[in-house]
């Protein structure tokens, strides 16, 4: 018997997201900001792994996201990640990379909200690193809207290399206005446009998570002139006046 991706996401949501109100104090901001039909890309910073569980819950509609085919490998991930809306990628053949893009753009030409973590990996810093050009590519290929979300708190309910989560420990999301690309449709191949929308991206995202934006990818090292730990992000400041949204370094 085959089930469809994402298939248990709605009883999954009704039983999760009053029992994460009551762990972590939830607070979320903006859900009117999320499309009510049609595809759009969700893109939040990306803190702790159990980021996806907390965007999951919350999303109003079916929401898929990519992730390793190795997970297929474990009883314990072969059938509940699928059904929770995770769609597995090969990456022993070919490009990991296109597949993943391959496969949302097929979910969103399907009117679904897909995940994507512009920054392509979890930060190690705090800070929010230079974002990976996917979802604008995304965007212009399918003509979905992009929704910015910040995250906070979520560095504290589950540190990096920590398993179990932490409770007690307010988290909140916050959901910026949808960004428009298609006056960019027919540049889908210009990497200055693909570039400006993901900076465009970033900005915002940075905006909504508080954080310190770095011009360097999360997979590169910092350069001397930055601290190696951004300091923490306090939840309710506003990061529209904040020092810590503003970006620290710059390159080409």
């Amino acid at each position: 018997m085959s089930f469809e991706t994402g298939w248990l996401q709605a009883p999954f949501k009704r039983v999760m997201q009053p029992l994460a109100r009551r762990l972590w104090d939830l607070d979320i901001e903006g859900m009117e900001n999320i499309p009510t039909s049609g595809p759009a890309l969700i893109t939040p910073n990306h803190v702790a792994f159990i980021d996806s569980v907390f965007i999951s819950i919350i999303m109003p509609r079916r929401t898929l996201a990519v992730g390793k085919g190795e997970y297929m490998d474990s009883w314990k991930t072969k059938y509940i990640l699928p059904a929770t809306g995770m769609i597995p990628i090969d990456r022993s053949g070919g490009s990991a990379s296109q597949g993943a893009l391959d496969a949302a753009a097929v979910s969103l030409e399907r009117g679904d909200l897909f995940l994507i973590y512009p920054e392509g990996t979890r930060t190690r810093t705090g800070y929010l690193h230079k974002g990976r050009t996917g979802a604008a590519r995304l965007a212009l290929r399918t003509g979905a809207p992009i929704v910015p979300v910040g995250i906070r708190g979520t560095d504290r309910i589950q540190p990096v290399d920590q398993t179990k989560p932490v409770t007690g420990v307010p988290c909140e999301v916050r959901i910026g206005k949808p960004i428009d690309v298609s006056r960019y449709r027919d540049r889908q191949d210009d990497r200055r446009v693909l570039r400006q929308i993901t900076d465009e991206v970033m900005y915002e995202v940075a905006e909504l998570s508080g954080q310190t934006y770095v011009d360097v990818y999360a997979t590169d090292p910092l350069p001397d002139s930055i601290a190696p730990t951004a300091p923490p992000v306090e939840l309710g400041q506003s990061s529209r006046t904040s020092e810590q949204s503003r970006p620290l370094a710059n390159s080409a």
